[in-house]
């Protein structure tokens, strides 16, 4: 990288000062993070090397956000959206036992491969979370499924404060915030949007609906979804 005022540099440095994170979050609930723990030197390794590669200039972008990592999805790999086994083609780096296909990826790098590829899309967004920690839920079975933060009135007033500094360090990255995109166009969206309507973020957010909810419930109105995505990123959707 070529000097400390760079995309990446800014990028890497939010998340080492997310590493030494705490979250305290109700009974039931966790706080995944991937950049502290046993994973923390792979994670750092795999996002130097895709942060270095795509964002190593100081061009401001505009952003993209979802919610919050999943669990097997980016609270693995520490980089927002990215399909592990693609990670690996594209940085070098092993991130074996984790390489699964997630059907979300998929969708959205269809997206990005018709906007021009990894190199044009990345070149214009960053992509990331309103709640930049993965979280998880106990079922009564003792089982841990994802979570968002918005699903509990408790958690939510846990994370509060969390999630408006973490968006306004976020911003610091060097945004261009004429625009942000809200990947879920229900909860995260109406949190995002109240957030905004306080604090004067962005001049304008534009809600896309989740590619969970697209692939699972939706699968064969991908297409038309595909061209929605790619109309707003172009900034053709009026």
């Amino acid at each position: 990288m070529n000097g400390p005022s760079t995309i990446a540099r800014r990028i890497l440095a939010f998340n080492e000062r997310l590493a030494d994170t705490t979250l305290d979050v109700p009974p039931g609930f966790s706080v995944i993070n991937p950049f502290s723990g046993q994973q923390r030197d792979r994670v750092r390794e795999v996002t130097t090397a895709f942060y270095s590669k795509y964002y190593d200039d100081d061009k401001p972008r505009r952003l993209v956000l979802g919610s919050s990592p999943a669990r097997r999805g980016t609270a693995v790999t520490g980089v927002p959206f990215e399909d592990a086994k693609l990670l690996e083609s594209e940085t070098g780096v092993d991130v074996d036992g984790y390489a699964v296909s997630r059907p979300s990826a998929g969708f959205l790098h269809d997206v990005i491969n018709r906007y021009g590829g990894r190199k044009a899309f990345y070149a214009d967004f960053v992509m990331s979370f309103v709640c930049p920690l993965g979280l998880a839920r106990e079922k009564t079975n003792g089982r841990e499924v994802n979570c968002n933060y918005y699903e509990s009135r408790k958690l939510l007033a846990a994370l509060e404060s969390f999630l408006t500094e973490s968006l306004q360090e976020q911003l610091a990255f060097g945004i261009d915030t004429s625009v942000c995109y809200c990947i879920g166009s229900g909860e995260n969206f109406n949190f995002l949007s109240s957030m905004n309507e306080e604090q004067h973020y962005f001049q304008k957010i534009i809600p896309l609906e989740h590619p969970r909810y697209i692939t699972q419930y939706n699968r064969d109105k991908k297409e038309e979804f595909a061209n929605k995505y790619l109309a707003a990123l172009r900034g053709l959707d009026g």
